[in-house]
């Protein structure tokens, strides 16, 4: 059985790092990339955001026994099989984890306007995560 209080706690940081990327991106794209201080808040933030949605799925196959992932992708694929995710909201969580990555290990390899065009589109996507896996488990958020 999952530990709900855990699982609550992780999905607040992500809104809560969610939240600081909004804040930071309610600019045109030209005021962004002046901003190099503004540019790392939101990576950072989207960074922190992704990693406790992968603690999320780590947590969720460990607790149910779901299998033993050899990468940070396949979490999202176990998730996926055991009816957590949908295709679709399962190949965006793999391409977060994938930027998470860069923006962690690659740093000097991202451009700004991608990160811009993230944090302005794509950041959604994580609180369709964090709704289909509570729902899945039964926990209101």
């Amino acid at each position: 059985m999952v530990d709900s209080d855990l699982l609550l706690a992780k999905a607040s940081s992500v809104k809560r790092h969610l939240r600081r990327v909004e804040e930071k991106c309610k600019i045109d794209l030209k005021t962004f990339l002046a901003d190099i201080d503004r540019q790392e808040i939101v990576m950072f933030n989207l960074q922190m955001a992704i990693q406790n949605c992968v603690d999320i799925a780590a947590h969720i196959i460990s607790e149910e026994g779901l299998g033993i992932p050899d990468s940070t992708s396949e979490m999202f694929y176990l998730l996926e099989e055991n009816s957590y995710l949908d295709n679709q909201l399962t190949e965006k969580m793999v391409k977060a984890a994938g930027f998470r990555n860069l923006i962690v290990h690659e740093y000097a390899k991202i451009e700004e306007k991608q990160v811009f065009d993230i944090a302005q589109k794509d950041i959604k996507d994580l609180n369709k995560y964090l709704r289909s896996v509570f729902k899945k488990l039964g926990i209101a958020e």
